[in-house]
Protein backbone atom coordinates (compact mmCIF):
# COMPACT_ATOMS: atom_id res chain seq x y z
CA UNK A 1 0.00 0.00 0.00
CA UNK A 2 0.59 3.44 -1.14
CA UNK A 3 2.45 5.84 2.08
CA UNK A 4 0.12 9.20 1.74
CA UNK A 5 0.89 10.28 5.06
CA UNK A 6 4.54 10.75 6.33
CA UNK A 7 5.49 12.47 9.56
CA UNK A 8 9.42 12.93 10.79
CA UNK A 9 9.97 14.21 13.87
CA UNK A 10 7.93 16.47 14.37
CA UNK A 11 8.09 18.99 16.90
CA UNK A 12 5.98 22.31 17.51
CA UNK A 13 7.29 25.06 20.09
CA UNK A 14 5.10 27.91 21.62
CA UNK A 15 6.51 30.51 24.17
CA UNK A 16 3.99 30.87 26.51
CA UNK A 17 2.70 34.64 26.88
CA UNK A 18 3.66 35.22 23.58
CA UNK A 19 0.39 33.86 21.95
CA UNK A 20 0.20 30.73 19.59
CA UNK A 21 -0.55 32.73 16.34
CA UNK A 22 1.61 32.19 13.26
CA UNK A 23 0.39 34.98 11.58
CA UNK A 24 2.16 37.79 10.02
CA UNK A 25 1.10 40.51 12.36
CA UNK A 26 1.78 38.38 15.31
CA UNK A 27 5.16 37.63 14.33
CA UNK A 28 5.96 41.55 13.97
CA UNK A 29 4.53 42.19 17.09
CA UNK A 30 6.54 39.85 18.81
CA UNK A 31 9.81 40.93 16.89
CA UNK A 32 9.29 44.70 18.29
CA UNK A 33 7.97 43.92 21.88
CA UNK A 34 10.92 44.19 24.47
CA UNK A 35 10.57 40.72 26.41
CA UNK A 36 10.35 40.85 30.10
CA UNK A 37 11.30 37.88 30.92
CA UNK A 38 13.76 35.02 28.76
CA UNK A 39 11.72 33.07 26.63
CA UNK A 40 13.95 29.99 28.15
CA UNK A 41 11.67 29.67 31.11
CA UNK A 42 8.30 30.00 29.08
CA UNK A 43 8.90 27.25 26.43
CA UNK A 44 5.90 24.50 25.64
CA UNK A 45 6.83 21.73 23.08
CA UNK A 46 3.29 20.81 22.12
CA UNK A 47 4.61 18.21 20.00
CA UNK A 48 8.02 16.45 20.30
CA UNK A 49 9.71 14.44 17.74
CA UNK A 50 6.78 12.60 16.59
CA UNK A 51 6.87 10.35 13.38
CA UNK A 52 4.15 7.96 11.96
CA UNK A 53 3.44 6.81 8.59
CA UNK A 54 -0.31 6.31 7.40
CA UNK A 55 -0.92 3.80 4.28
CA UNK A 56 -3.78 4.85 1.68
CA UNK A 57 -6.95 3.65 2.93
CA UNK A 58 -6.16 3.54 5.71
CA UNK A 59 -7.75 5.01 9.26
CA UNK A 60 -6.07 6.05 12.00
CA UNK A 61 -7.35 7.32 15.05
CA UNK A 62 -5.38 9.51 17.70
CA UNK A 63 -6.11 9.80 21.21
CA UNK A 64 -4.97 11.32 24.47
CA UNK A 65 -5.85 13.59 27.17
CA UNK A 66 -6.53 17.65 26.55
CA UNK A 67 -3.12 19.41 25.85
CA UNK A 68 -1.59 16.10 24.83
CA UNK A 69 -0.61 17.76 21.40
CA UNK A 70 -3.59 16.30 18.57
CA UNK A 71 -5.36 19.28 17.64
CA UNK A 72 -1.46 20.80 17.14
CA UNK A 73 -0.41 17.51 15.01
CA UNK A 74 -3.64 18.02 13.34
CA UNK A 75 -3.01 22.09 12.27
CA UNK A 76 0.29 21.21 11.08
CA UNK A 77 -0.81 18.35 8.57
CA UNK A 78 -3.02 20.49 7.32
CA UNK A 79 -0.87 22.96 7.17
CA UNK A 80 -2.73 25.88 9.29
CA UNK A 81 0.53 25.79 11.38
CA UNK A 82 4.07 25.00 10.24
CA UNK A 83 6.77 22.88 12.56
CA UNK A 84 9.26 24.18 14.45
CA UNK A 85 11.17 20.79 12.91
CA UNK A 86 10.91 17.84 11.32
CA UNK A 87 8.62 17.38 7.81
CA UNK A 88 5.10 16.40 6.87
CA UNK A 89 4.41 15.10 3.32
CA UNK A 90 0.84 14.65 2.33
CA UNK A 91 -0.26 13.14 -0.94
CA UNK A 92 -3.40 13.97 -2.52
CA UNK A 93 -6.34 16.55 -1.69
CA UNK A 94 -6.76 16.80 1.81
CA UNK A 95 -9.99 18.03 3.75
CA UNK A 96 -9.68 19.58 7.49
CA UNK A 97 -12.01 19.85 10.07
CA UNK A 98 -10.80 21.36 13.06
CA UNK A 99 -11.81 23.74 15.71
CA UNK A 100 -15.38 25.95 14.98
CA UNK A 101 -14.04 28.83 13.07
CA UNK A 102 -11.68 27.41 10.99
CA UNK A 103 -12.37 27.43 6.86
CA UNK A 104 -14.95 29.56 6.70
CA UNK A 105 -15.19 33.39 5.83
CA UNK A 106 -17.55 35.13 8.52
CA UNK A 107 -19.47 37.38 6.26
CA UNK A 108 -20.07 34.85 3.94
CA UNK A 109 -23.04 33.22 3.10
CA UNK A 110 -22.88 29.45 3.84
CA UNK A 111 -23.54 29.16 0.17
CA UNK A 112 -20.47 31.11 -0.82
CA UNK A 113 -18.65 29.09 1.70
CA UNK A 114 -19.32 25.54 0.13
CA UNK A 115 -17.99 27.39 -3.53
CA UNK A 116 -14.92 29.01 -1.03
CA UNK A 117 -13.90 25.57 0.55
CA UNK A 118 -14.39 23.71 -2.83
CA UNK A 119 -11.91 26.23 -4.26
CA UNK A 120 -9.40 26.30 -1.81
CA UNK A 121 -9.10 22.67 -2.81
CA UNK A 122 -8.62 23.07 -6.18
CA UNK A 123 -12.12 21.55 -7.01
CA UNK A 124 -13.43 23.03 -10.06
CA UNK A 125 -16.78 24.91 -9.78
CA UNK A 126 -18.76 22.40 -12.15
CA UNK A 127 -17.59 19.51 -9.77
CA UNK A 128 -18.28 21.90 -6.78
CA UNK A 129 -21.83 21.96 -8.21
CA UNK A 130 -21.87 18.30 -8.81
CA UNK A 131 -21.75 18.23 -4.76
CA UNK A 132 -23.85 20.66 -3.78
CA UNK A 133 -27.24 19.75 -3.23
CA UNK A 134 -25.84 16.47 -1.45
CA UNK A 135 -23.81 18.86 0.57
CA UNK A 136 -26.98 20.81 1.57
CA UNK A 137 -29.44 17.70 2.27
CA UNK A 138 -26.46 16.96 4.62
CA UNK A 139 -26.34 19.76 6.94
CA UNK A 140 -29.93 20.38 6.92
CA UNK A 141 -29.47 23.90 6.34
CA UNK A 142 -30.97 24.72 3.50
CA UNK A 143 -32.97 27.29 5.05
CA UNK A 144 -30.06 28.98 6.52
CA UNK A 145 -28.03 29.11 3.39
CA UNK A 146 -27.80 32.52 1.99
CA UNK A 147 -27.16 33.45 5.85
CA UNK A 148 -24.19 34.74 6.74
CA UNK A 149 -21.96 32.36 8.69
CA UNK A 150 -21.20 34.35 11.59
CA UNK A 151 -25.23 34.03 12.47
CA UNK A 152 -24.92 30.41 12.43
CA UNK A 153 -24.67 28.74 16.26
CA UNK A 154 -22.11 26.25 16.75
CA UNK A 155 -23.83 23.81 15.59
CA UNK A 156 -25.20 24.73 12.44
CA UNK A 157 -21.76 25.66 11.73
CA UNK A 158 -20.12 22.27 12.23
CA UNK A 159 -23.22 20.96 10.46
CA UNK A 160 -22.34 22.81 7.21
CA UNK A 161 -18.34 22.80 7.62
CA UNK A 162 -18.81 18.57 8.43
CA UNK A 163 -20.97 18.32 5.21
CA UNK A 164 -18.52 20.69 3.12
CA UNK A 165 -15.35 18.28 4.39
CA UNK A 166 -16.78 14.87 3.87
CA UNK A 167 -18.83 15.43 0.17
CA UNK A 168 -15.73 17.49 -1.23
CA UNK A 169 -14.58 14.22 -1.76
CA UNK A 170 -10.63 14.90 -0.43
CA UNK A 171 -8.30 11.85 -0.29
CA UNK A 172 -7.30 12.43 2.59
CA UNK A 173 -9.92 13.25 5.72
CA UNK A 174 -8.37 15.20 8.96
CA UNK A 175 -10.88 15.30 11.77
CA UNK A 176 -10.85 16.70 15.40
CA UNK A 177 -13.18 16.38 17.92
CA UNK A 178 -15.38 18.56 17.00
CA UNK A 179 -18.45 16.48 16.48
CA UNK A 180 -19.19 16.82 19.95
CA UNK A 181 -20.45 20.24 19.30
CA UNK A 182 -23.70 18.54 17.42
CA UNK A 183 -26.51 16.78 18.70
CA UNK A 184 -26.27 13.26 18.99
CA UNK A 185 -28.36 12.28 15.79
CA UNK A 186 -25.91 14.93 13.83
CA UNK A 187 -22.59 12.84 16.07
CA UNK A 188 -24.52 9.13 14.39
CA UNK A 189 -24.63 10.95 11.12
CA UNK A 190 -21.12 11.86 10.75
CA UNK A 191 -19.79 8.42 11.76
CA UNK A 192 -21.64 6.78 9.25
CA UNK A 193 -20.71 9.03 6.51
CA UNK A 194 -16.52 8.80 7.56
CA UNK A 195 -17.70 4.84 7.12
CA UNK A 196 -18.52 5.37 4.01
CA UNK A 197 -15.67 7.57 3.33
CA UNK A 198 -13.58 4.75 4.66
CA UNK A 199 -15.51 1.53 2.87
CA UNK A 200 -14.27 4.08 -0.55
CA UNK A 201 -10.56 3.62 -0.10
CA UNK A 202 -9.77 6.97 1.07
CA UNK A 203 -7.57 7.91 4.32
CA UNK A 204 -9.07 9.76 7.39
CA UNK A 205 -6.97 11.23 10.46
CA UNK A 206 -9.92 10.88 13.18
CA UNK A 207 -9.18 12.47 17.35
CA UNK A 208 -11.81 12.12 19.19
CA UNK A 209 -12.41 10.83 23.53
CA UNK A 210 -15.35 8.47 22.28
CA UNK A 211 -13.68 5.18 22.57
CA UNK A 212 -16.15 4.01 20.79
CA UNK A 213 -16.08 5.73 17.78
CA UNK A 214 -12.71 5.14 18.26
CA UNK A 215 -13.12 1.35 18.00
CA UNK A 216 -15.60 1.33 15.87
CA UNK A 217 -13.66 3.43 13.01
CA UNK A 218 -9.98 2.29 13.44
CA UNK A 219 -7.96 -0.23 12.61
CA UNK A 220 -4.82 1.24 14.14
CA UNK A 221 -4.20 3.93 16.47
CA UNK A 222 -1.68 6.13 18.27
CA UNK A 223 -1.87 7.44 21.52
CA UNK A 224 -0.17 11.61 22.20
CA UNK A 225 0.89 12.34 25.74
CA UNK A 226 2.68 15.41 26.38
CA UNK A 227 3.79 15.60 22.94
CA UNK A 228 5.06 12.44 22.26
CA UNK A 229 3.88 9.10 20.51
CA UNK A 230 3.10 6.83 24.11
CA UNK A 231 1.86 4.04 22.18
CA UNK A 232 0.98 2.89 18.74
CA UNK A 233 -0.67 -0.51 16.97
CA UNK A 234 -3.80 -1.95 17.02
CA UNK A 235 -6.97 0.28 18.34
CA UNK A 236 -7.57 -2.21 21.22
CA UNK A 237 -3.68 -2.25 22.21
CA UNK A 238 -3.65 1.22 21.92
CA UNK A 239 -7.04 2.23 23.64
CA UNK A 240 -6.77 -0.37 26.35
CA UNK A 241 -2.78 1.13 27.28
CA UNK A 242 -4.66 4.60 27.29
CA UNK A 243 -7.38 3.50 29.55
CA UNK A 244 -5.17 2.02 32.45
CA UNK A 245 -3.37 5.21 32.01
CA UNK A 246 -5.32 7.44 32.62
CA UNK A 247 -7.17 5.80 35.41
CA UNK A 248 -4.20 5.20 37.37
CA UNK A 249 -6.63 1.78 37.28
CA UNK A 250 -5.56 -0.97 34.79
CA UNK A 251 -7.06 -4.20 33.88
CA UNK A 252 -4.78 -6.45 35.94
CA UNK A 253 -3.56 -6.32 39.24
CA UNK A 254 -0.35 -8.71 39.80
CA UNK A 255 1.61 -9.00 43.09
CA UNK A 256 5.09 -10.68 41.85
CA UNK A 257 6.15 -9.87 45.56
CA UNK A 258 4.27 -12.18 47.95
CA UNK A 259 5.30 -10.01 51.01
CA UNK A 260 3.67 -7.02 49.64
CA UNK A 261 0.51 -8.93 48.43
CA UNK A 262 -2.74 -8.49 50.47
CA UNK A 263 -2.64 -11.32 53.08
CA UNK A 264 -3.38 -12.89 56.61
CA UNK A 265 -2.47 -16.21 57.75
CA UNK A 266 -5.40 -17.96 55.65
CA UNK A 267 -5.41 -16.38 52.14
CA UNK A 268 -3.29 -14.09 49.75
CA UNK A 269 -4.04 -12.41 46.93
CA UNK A 270 -1.54 -13.40 43.69
CA UNK A 271 -3.73 -11.83 40.92
CA UNK A 272 -6.91 -9.86 39.91
CA UNK A 273 -8.00 -9.68 36.41
CA UNK A 274 -10.63 -8.36 34.06
CA UNK A 275 -10.55 -10.56 31.02
CA UNK A 276 -12.57 -10.72 27.92
CA UNK A 277 -14.54 -13.69 26.34
CA UNK A 278 -11.50 -15.39 25.11
CA UNK A 279 -9.88 -15.36 28.43
CA UNK A 280 -7.78 -12.39 27.70
CA UNK A 281 -7.00 -9.35 30.02
CA UNK A 282 -9.03 -6.63 28.40
CA UNK A 283 -9.56 -2.91 29.64
CA UNK A 284 -12.22 -1.87 27.17
CA UNK A 285 -15.25 -4.33 26.81
CA UNK A 286 -17.39 -4.50 23.73
CA UNK A 287 -21.11 -4.01 25.73
CA UNK A 288 -22.50 -6.99 23.11
CA UNK A 289 -20.06 -9.19 24.87
CA UNK A 290 -19.46 -10.99 28.04
CA UNK A 291 -17.47 -9.75 30.85
CA UNK A 292 -15.05 -11.79 33.44
CA UNK A 293 -13.88 -11.03 36.65
CA UNK A 294 -10.79 -13.07 38.00
CA UNK A 295 -8.87 -13.64 40.81
CA UNK A 296 -6.18 -16.07 41.40
CA UNK A 297 -5.32 -16.77 45.60
CA UNK A 298 -2.99 -18.74 47.73
CA UNK A 299 -5.04 -20.32 50.90
CA UNK A 300 -1.96 -20.78 53.36
CA UNK A 301 -4.20 -22.70 56.34
CA UNK A 302 -6.54 -25.48 55.37
CA UNK A 303 -10.20 -25.59 56.98
CA UNK A 304 -11.60 -22.35 56.02
CA UNK A 305 -14.64 -21.77 54.26
CA UNK A 306 -14.11 -18.82 52.11
CA UNK A 307 -15.96 -16.35 49.74
CA UNK A 308 -14.70 -14.59 47.13
CA UNK A 309 -16.48 -11.01 46.24
CA UNK A 310 -16.06 -8.17 43.95
CA UNK A 311 -17.47 -4.81 43.97
CA UNK A 312 -18.06 -2.86 41.88
CA UNK A 313 -18.43 1.17 41.42
CA UNK A 314 -18.47 3.49 38.94
CA UNK A 315 -15.78 5.86 37.70
CA UNK A 316 -17.29 8.62 40.51
CA UNK A 317 -16.59 5.68 43.21
CA UNK A 318 -20.92 5.34 43.28
CA UNK A 319 -20.73 2.04 44.64
CA UNK A 320 -23.38 -0.31 42.14
CA UNK A 321 -23.23 -4.02 43.47
CA UNK A 322 -21.13 -6.98 44.54
CA UNK A 323 -20.61 -10.49 43.38
CA UNK A 324 -19.95 -13.13 45.89
CA UNK A 325 -18.74 -17.09 45.07
CA UNK A 326 -22.39 -18.63 45.94
CA UNK A 327 -23.00 -20.37 42.88
CA UNK A 328 -19.67 -23.04 42.37
CA UNK A 329 -18.85 -26.03 44.13
CA UNK A 330 -16.56 -25.03 46.85
CA UNK A 331 -20.23 -22.94 48.23
CA UNK A 332 -19.61 -24.17 51.95
CA UNK A 333 -16.63 -26.25 51.86
CA UNK A 334 -13.58 -26.74 54.05
CA UNK A 335 -10.44 -25.12 51.82
CA UNK A 336 -7.55 -27.87 51.45
CA UNK A 337 -4.12 -24.87 50.69
CA UNK A 338 -3.02 -24.28 47.67
CA UNK A 339 -3.77 -22.22 44.55
CA UNK A 340 -7.39 -21.31 43.51
CA UNK A 341 -8.87 -19.05 40.78
CA UNK A 342 -12.00 -17.88 40.92
CA UNK A 343 -13.99 -15.84 37.84
CA UNK A 344 -17.22 -14.83 37.43
CA UNK A 345 -19.28 -13.70 34.45
CA UNK A 346 -21.32 -10.91 33.55
CA UNK A 347 -23.71 -11.35 31.02
CA UNK A 348 -23.45 -9.28 27.60
CA UNK A 349 -25.37 -5.63 27.46
CA UNK A 350 -25.45 -5.61 31.47
CA UNK A 351 -23.46 -2.23 31.52
CA UNK A 352 -23.70 0.88 30.09
CA UNK A 353 -21.29 2.68 28.26
CA UNK A 354 -18.74 4.19 31.03
CA UNK A 355 -15.58 3.13 33.24
CA UNK A 356 -15.95 1.10 36.57
CA UNK A 357 -13.86 -0.01 39.25
CA UNK A 358 -13.47 -3.23 41.10
CA UNK A 359 -12.64 -4.14 44.52
CA UNK A 360 -11.85 -8.05 45.46
CA UNK A 361 -12.61 -9.51 48.78
CA UNK A 362 -12.00 -13.04 50.36
CA UNK A 363 -13.90 -13.55 53.56
CA UNK A 364 -15.78 -16.44 55.64
CA UNK A 365 -19.04 -16.05 57.09
CA UNK A 366 -19.06 -19.38 59.32
CA UNK A 367 -18.77 -19.31 62.08
CA UNK A 368 -18.25 -14.90 61.69
CA UNK A 369 -18.00 -12.78 59.06
CA UNK A 370 -14.11 -12.05 58.67
CA UNK A 371 -12.64 -10.22 56.28
CA UNK A 372 -9.45 -12.27 55.21
CA UNK A 373 -8.28 -9.83 52.49
CA UNK A 374 -9.07 -6.46 50.67
CA UNK A 375 -8.01 -4.73 47.67
CA UNK A 376 -9.90 -1.07 47.25
CA UNK A 377 -9.66 -0.29 43.27
CA UNK A 378 -7.71 -3.54 42.47
CA UNK A 379 -8.63 -3.27 38.57
CA UNK A 380 -10.74 -1.13 36.18
CA UNK A 381 -12.63 -1.26 33.08
CA UNK A 382 -14.13 0.53 30.10
CA UNK A 383 -17.26 -0.66 28.27
CA UNK A 384 -18.02 0.79 25.01
CA UNK A 385 -20.69 0.33 22.26
CA UNK A 386 -19.17 -0.02 18.80
CA UNK A 387 -22.84 0.35 17.76
CA UNK A 388 -22.69 -2.97 15.54
CA UNK A 389 -24.83 -5.04 17.66
CA UNK A 390 -28.27 -5.17 18.90
CA UNK A 391 -28.21 -3.72 22.13
CA UNK A 392 -31.17 -1.93 24.06
CA UNK A 393 -29.76 1.29 22.31
CA UNK A 394 -32.16 0.22 19.52
CA UNK A 395 -31.85 3.08 16.35
CA UNK A 396 -31.67 5.42 19.16
CA UNK A 397 -28.05 7.67 19.19
CA UNK A 398 -28.59 9.98 22.06
CA UNK A 399 -26.96 9.50 25.71
CA UNK A 400 -28.23 6.79 27.76
CA UNK A 401 -28.17 7.37 31.42
CA UNK A 402 -27.53 5.34 34.33
CA UNK A 403 -24.52 2.05 35.36
CA UNK A 404 -26.68 -0.64 33.73
CA UNK A 405 -28.27 -1.24 30.32
CA UNK A 406 -29.89 -4.47 30.35
CA UNK A 407 -31.37 -6.35 27.30
CA UNK A 408 -34.43 -8.06 28.42
CA UNK A 409 -36.42 -10.32 26.24
CA UNK A 410 -39.30 -8.52 25.21
CA UNK A 411 -42.65 -10.00 23.28
CA UNK A 412 -45.04 -7.92 21.12
CA UNK A 413 -48.06 -9.55 19.39
CA UNK A 414 -51.08 -8.38 17.26
CA UNK A 415 -53.87 -9.57 19.25
CA UNK A 416 -56.76 -7.98 16.54
CA UNK A 417 -56.82 -6.55 13.17
CA UNK A 418 -58.94 -3.71 13.16
CA UNK A 419 -60.62 -3.54 9.33
CA UNK A 420 -59.77 0.02 7.76
CA UNK A 421 -63.02 2.27 7.39
CA UNK A 422 -63.89 2.84 3.25
CA UNK A 423 -65.09 6.11 3.43
CA UNK A 424 -65.81 5.84 -0.56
Amino acid sequence: MTTVIKAENLSKLYYLGAGKSDSLRDAVMNFVKKPALSKEKHKLWALHDVSFEVKDGETLGIIGNNGAGKSTLLKILSRITKPTTGTAQLKGRVGSLLEVGTGFHNELTGRENIYLNGAILGMKRAEIEKQFDEIVAFSELEKFLDTPVKHYSSGMYMRLAFAVAAHLEPEILIVDEVLAVGDADFQHKCLDKMQAIMNEGRTILFVSHNMSAIMRLCSRAIALKKGKIVQEGATQTVVNEYLGADWGVSAERVWENESEAPQNKVVRLKSVRVIDENGKTAQSLDITRRIGLQTSYEVLQAGHILITAFHIYGRDRQYLFGLQDVMSDWRQRERETGIYTSTVWIPKNFFNEGGFVVDVAISSHVPATRVHVHEGEAVGFEVVDNLTGRTTRGDYQGTIQGFIRPNFEWQTELKQMLKTLNKN
